[in-house]
Formats: structure tokens, sequence, C-alpha cells
């Protein structure tokens, strides 16, 4: 880390003196360091003037969303919601964060019934009745990007595939709880594990969340089978996000062979997964795009 000066202005560059600014701060975080803790760096630490274009950013990924919500059933094809994930984000003024993203092909992802994330929208797969689908949204606004996801369910969907989704929902609640400054990321993974657990549900473990804002995908990994006050600590001004993966069956996943993409469960039990992306606060945290 890049030592400061007390009377150098301060690295997150707010024009005011170290001492005045993130010195007690900085202090604070080596504290937890020298006691062994996972810290973040300086690079993960968003800034006031960052967080208010990540902002901007959200506003677009939440409409996005809203528009879907109202406009999804039976009989749509995912390509569909691809074209309009497209449409509204560049109408915006944006660029859909998938989009060639590592070599994926399309604007959103649409991951439906078994399909536990990274669903490739085609004008194949038809939405049918009883179905549940997640549509995956993420949006580059002038280089800051945002990130959240919806389940939705289609026409008459089974009481087990609802509760599915429910508790799902739930676990993300229940994790943001536990997202206060000086907390740790596995206080709000044991949180979200437990849930799912006690509902009869297994956690994916081998995909998690990330951080996010600057990049599509920064540190820290987040994943939702650690225990509490393990992981990385959290401090006011990280963003990640909270997006686990929920099966109604064995944890078990695999990856299509074919597009490289695409994960199911192995046992081919239905998955659930919603995601939100939630800035670290002073006084416990704020849920930016949901």
């Amino acid at each position: 880390m890049e030592l400061f000066g007390r009377n150098d202005l301060c690295w997150c560059k707010s024009g005011l003196k170290y001492k005045k600014c993130h010195l007690a701060f900085d202090q604070k975080i080596e504290s937890y360091r020298r006691r062994g803790c996972i810290v973040p760096t300086r690079s993960i630490i968003k800034t006031p003037e960052q967080i208010e274009k990540i902002r901007e950013s959200a506003k677009i990924n939440i409409a996005v969303l809203d528009y879907i919500s109202s406009h999804i059933k039976e009989g749509i094809a995912t390509e569909q919601i691809d074209q309009w994930v497209y449409d509204i984000t560049t109408q915006a003024g944006g660029i859909p964060a998938p989009l060639h993203f590592e070599g994926y092909p399309k604007s959103v992802c649409t991951s439906v019934n078994n399909q536990v994330c990274h669903g490739i929208p085609s004008p194949e797969v038809i939405l049918r009745d009883g179905d549940i689908v997640n549509v995956d949204v993420s949006t580059n606004y002038q280089g800051y990007f945002s990130d959240s996801s919806r389940m939705f369910l289609i026409g008459n969907v089974s009481p087990e595939k609802k509760k599915l989704v429910e508790v799902t929902k739930e676990c993300v609640s229940l994790g943001l709880a536990q997202v206060k400054p000086w907390g740790f990321l596995g206080d709000m993974a044991q949180a979200v594990h437990d849930h799912a657990a006690k509902n009869g549900y297994s956690v994916v473990r081998e995909i998690g969340g990330h951080g996010i804002g600057l990049a599509f995908h920064e540190d820290p990994w987040v994943g939702y089978v650690a225990k509490r006050g393990t992981e990385m600590l959290m401090v006011p001004g990280m963003i990640f996000t909270i997006e686990p993966m929920i099966n109604m069956g064995r944890e078990g996943i695999f990856v299509d062979s074919e597009n490289d993409w695409t994960v199911y469960t192995e046992d081919h039990s239905p998955s659930a997964q919603w995601e939100i992306q939630v800035l670290v606060t002073e006084t416990g945290h704020e849920v930016l795009c949901y």
C-alpha cells in the first residue's frame, strides 16, 4: 500500500489532507490486517464521485429489469428478452456489459429451470407454462458497471418451484442484513447458507458474487459457504454483488460442453438466483441495483 504523509492530499482525491480524510480509516484497516484478517486494497474502495456514476449505471439496469418484469410471459423466446435488453440499454446511452465479455455472445443471461446461470438467449428457447427463469442484466454506462438479476415465474408454477424462488430471495435479504462496516463477508455468507440449508436446499460453491463498479468483475470474490467472521473485511466504499445460486437438489453443477457457458445442476433439479448490488456505507449498506 502506498504511504501518504499526514499533510499530503488524500489518495481518494477528495482534495483534503490525508490526516483529515482517510488516515484514521487506513489505520483501522491496518489493525485488522495485523490480526490476520483479509482486508481490501484501496483499489476496491470507491470514491463518492465513482459511487455517483455507478448509481447512474444502476438506474439503467433497474429500468431494463422493470421493463422485462412488465413484459415477460409464456410464449416469449429468450432471444426477445435479449433484444429488449440491448435496445433499452443502448437507447439510454449504456452498453450491455455481458455482450462479448470473454466471448459471451449475447446482451443478457437467461437461465431457465435447471440452468444455474449463464443461459444463452435463443429464438429456440420459448418460455413455457410452469417455467422459472432468471434474467441477469449488467450495464456499462460511461465505464461504470451495475449488475442485478430477478427470478420470474411463468404461468402456473408448481408450489415446489415457487418455494425455491421465494426462499432464494429470502436468502439474499438475510445476507444483506449482515452487510455492515467492519463486519466480514463470511457473516453474509453464513446467513445465506444457513437459510438455504434450513429449507432443504443446497448452495452452489464454485460460482459466487464479485466486486463491481469500475470493471464488470472486480475483487473480492463473494461466496456463500463461508463462516461468520471469515473472508474479507467489509469497509465503507466497497461495492459487491450478493447473488447466491440455490439448488432444489444437490449442489453439484456442470458446464455445457457445447457452448462452454451455460451451467446446469448435475441432478437436473431446478435452481434459482436473485442478485443485488450493494454499497457498504458508514452506517450499514445501500442497495444500488436490484
